[in-house]
């Protein structure tokens, strides 16, 4: 037996499906996880510094969940016009990516949503706000074919993973329909409908649009599977948006915005908010789980790339030209409620500037080539070298 022997099958950060590619490509994937506005924020601050690195070009794909899927979303409608120069640093990052996430970090949406939409519907009013804010109506046919940009939802019907893209919509079991004819709104609506009160959303289906070389699985009998599909966020079945980049790619970087479960002295009582906390405590056991899990499959080298969160210690990166950034201030940071509600200027510069700070160290640790320079500090100034 060999010294150092490949974790077996059974240890995989995502689940086996009929028609997984048997081997990945050697593309380079970037997973932007969930996590409202401050996962949102902290993926500006990774793109930011990717950027500064010239790495944004060596992408294939984008894999998102939740609010990773409003950032991914922001960068896949302005991909075409960032203006990337001969190194593959896009001059023109500031204005077509930041500038539109940081408005909409300025504007609360999820608690105006579930009012007016006790009417119309909560996941209409979500889409409208991304509409007004970000997107405009384009239309998932509007992305570019490359790099891959992929916005999961979960499926309440099937229970996986339903995947958006411009070549095609739909999940394992239900099938796909290619090239989605849907607002990428809508597919990032979906992706960030976190459940109880912004979900579902519910898509109305022609089942003859179904790809026909898809066939669902004995169990899916009832047309009715075809006809409306009802998700829900990305993140209750894959909160790091890993699944559809793991199979895919031989190198896989993982933004993690999820954030740290903060302690209550007096957790709620009641049933919602008892519920709600339960919810929480094993959402964040899963993450845990994945993120070891994936962590050991970097080490064995089962894959290439790099994990780094906001509830990470920079210090573990040991890298002595590191920005510096206090465990204790961080980690406050990463117990930033996950809401869709308007950020001050203060912590919307903070949570960039930490996703950026962190990402340059497990980038320059684990990925690039030795010497790599270091930035002399985050762009807002929070963090600087030592």
């Amino acid at each position: 037996m060999p010294d150092n022997p490949a974790p077996s099958s059974a240890l995989s950060p995502v689940h086996d499906h009929p028609g997984d590619p048997q081997q990945p490509s050697d593309g380079v994937a970037l997973c932007l996880s969930g996590g409202g506005y401050r996962a949102m924020l902290f993926h500006l601050g990774t793109l930011w510094r990717l950027n500064e690195l010239n790495y944004l070009p060596k992408l294939n794909r984008i894999s998102s969940v939740s609010g990773g899927s409003i950032t991914n979303g922001m960068l896949a409608l302005n991909w075409s016009r960032l203006g990337f120069d001969a190194n593959g640093f896009a001059v023109n990052f500031d204005q077509q990516v930041t500038q539109p996430i940081r408005g909409m970090a300025s504007q609360s949406i999820d608690v105006s949503s579930v009012l007016t939409g006790l009417i119309g519907g909560v996941a209409k009013h979500i889409a409208d706000h991304y509409n007004k804010f970000l997107f405009n109506h384009a239309k998932l046919q509007d992305l570019p074919d490359a790099p891959r940009f992929v916005f999961n939802a979960t499926s309440l019907q099937t229970g996986v993973l339903w995947r958006f893209s411009k070549p095609f919509m739909g999940d394992y079991k239900v099938g796909l329909v290619m090239k989605p004819d849907l607002e990428l709104a809508i597919a990032v609506a979906a992706s960030s409908a976190f459940p109880p009160v912004l979900s579902p959303v519910v898509l109305d289906l022609d089942p003859a649009s179904f790809d026909k070389n898809t066939v669902p699985p004995p169990q899916i009998t009832s047309p009715d599977f075809r006809k409306q599909i009802v998700l829900c966020d990305g993140g209750v079945y894959d909160n790091l948006g890993l699944e559809t980049a793991w199979k895919q790619n031989k190198t896989v970087l993982v933004s993690d915005g999820g954030g740290l479960l903060g302690c209550e002295s007096d957790p709620a009582h009641d049933w919602l908010g008892q519920f709600n906390r339960v919810l929480m405590v094993i959402y964040n056991q899963v993450s845990a789980l994945r993120k070891r899990w994936l962590i050991e499959l970097y080490s064995a080298d089962v894959r290439d790339g790099a994990y780094w969160g906001d509830g990470s210690d920079i210090a573990n990166y040991q890298l002595a030209d590191a920005l510096v950034c206090p465990f204790d201030v961080t980690s406050k940071l990463a117990e930033t409620p996950t809401r869709l509600t308007a950020m001050d200027n203060q912590l919307q510069q903070q949570l960039i500037d930490w996703g950026y700070a962190i990402c340059d160290a497990a980038m320059r640790k684990h990925v690039l080539p030795p010497g790599a320079p270091a930035p002399a500090s985050s762009p807002y100034g929070t963090f600087h070298r030592p």
